[in-house]
């Protein structure tokens, strides 16, 4: 043999059947694509909705039919509880009479959009819907209704909201009273209705 004539590497017909060899082969082959389809997965996922990308903004659209006049549903929206309740005829009537009360008894801090600056921040009155933390340190307030005879409430107590937490006070609409730690109103997230009984929360109003 000449040996400077490079050595031609046999073919893959002409080498030696090697059982092993070609396991060996299979399995890295099957390897490697499941590695390449992992790889795909996320990127594909993307594209498609999910709870993640609703909960990072996309709107949610609450069904509200089944909320009883005085009651309440919560649901969540950028990872924020928002409350939508009915209200009552006396409840829209008891946003009235406390405004000097009031720290923003007219709205005029940007807490809500302006189609909710007004004395019951709603775009119905008879539906409110907020962001249920306190402005303070973001704790979770709880219903107060009027007369409900609570310690930590005044005797004329218009109902509202209540922060056990420092003591938050805030009327029926999410204003904050006088001399408590929240600094301003409840914020009033933007939703628009998609029919009668149906509100699309993180949807603009036209």
């Amino acid at each position: 043999m000449n040996p400077s004539l490079p050595v031609a590497c046999p073919s893959i017909d002409t080498a030696p059947h090697d059982p092993e060899k070609r396991l060996w082969l299979i399995a890295t082959g099957v390897a490697g694509g499941v590695a390449a389809l992992t790889t795909a997965v996320p990127f594909v996922s993307t594209f498609a909705p999910s709870e993640r990308a609703r909960a990072a903004g996309g709107p949610v659209e609450v069904d509200i039919s089944d909320i009883p006049p005085g009651g309440s549903k919560t649901v969540e929206w950028r990872g924020k509880p928002v409350w939508v309740v009915r209200r009552t005829p006396e409840m829209i009537a008891a946003l009235q009479g406390h405004d000097d009360q009031l720290v923003d008894p007219q709205s005029a801090q940007a807490q809500q959009p302006d189609y909710a600056r007004n004395p019951a921040r709603a775009v119905k009155p008879e539906v409110f819907v907020a962001i249920g933390l306190c402005t303070h340190l973001g704790c979770s307030p709880s219903n107060a209704p009027q007369g409900g005879n609570s310690p930590s409430l005044p005797a004329d107590w218009p109902g509202g909201f209540f922060c056990p937490c420092h003591g938050s006070t805030f009327d029926g609409a999410g204003r904050v009273f006088k001399n408590k730690p929240a600094p301003t109103n409840l914020e009033i997230p933007p939703h628009r209705y998609a029919g009668d009984t149906r509100i699309l929360i993180g949807g603009d109003a036209a």
